[in-house]
């Protein structure tokens, strides 16, 4: 057995352990914890098939950002996971013939899929002998889909300014800051003199 496929079992053997932990874990601390192990280990499938740009995305983008926000949305969030497990079984039926469905779609579509022959040799973008492949993906994405690409990224800026706009909430009775009214206030406005008499004062 070769160094390579012994760190493919192991990544392969780790990462599937840790996606049926998401799923079986009780805690929900814990399951972010495992999908954060499972990122990890599917990076390192990813290094090995020598892909290393997603790998590098799967842990920055999505162990550094997505995985550990689920954490600290989980850790904050004061919901008691126990009263809503506790009708998850009225709906599991419903969960299985919907799994099963799923399942048989799947297995019809793997069985039905046929790679045409010569599709290896009609690659349009033949990437050149001696560039990374991070290298190449760049000068693809911003040279030929550099529309698509910028397009993509303003429905994602234009989504998450949507879902801030719908999420923010202003409550009546918290003090907020006015910087216009505070840098545009008089002196006359913000001091007053008051004239004590002697004896009369604190």
């Amino acid at each position: 057995m070769t160094l390579p496929l012994f760190f493919f079992y192991v990544f392969s053997v780790i990462t599937v352990a840790s996606a049926l932990m998401v799923i079986a874990a009780r805690n929900p601390v814990h399951s972010v914890l495992f999908l954060i192990l499972a990122f990890v280990n599917s990076a390192g499938l990813f290094m090995l098939a020598g892909a290393e740009f997603l790998a590098l995305i799967l842990i920055v983008v999505y162990v550094g950002a997505v995985a550990v926000l689920f954490l600290f949305v989980t850790m904050m969030l004061d919901v008691d996971f126990a009263s809503l497990r506790s009708g998850m079984l009225q709906y599991a039926p419903v969960g299985v013939v919907v799994g099963v469905i799923l399942l048989l779609e799947l297995l019809l579509v793997g069985g039905s899929f046929v790679l045409p022959t010569g599709v290896e040799a009609t690659a349009m973008v033949p990437i050149e002998a001696g560039v990374q492949n991070t290298k190449a993906i760049g000068l693809l994405l911003y040279t030929r889909y550099v529309f698509l690409f910028q397009g993509a990224a303003a429905i994602l800026l234009v989504a998450m300014i949507g879902a801030i706009v719908l999420t923010l909430r202003h409550k009546p009775n918290v003090k907020r800051q006015d910087v216009f009214r505070q840098t545009g206030r008089k002196r006359s406005e913000g001091v007053e003199v008051v004239k004590v008499k002697s004896g009369q004062g604190l």
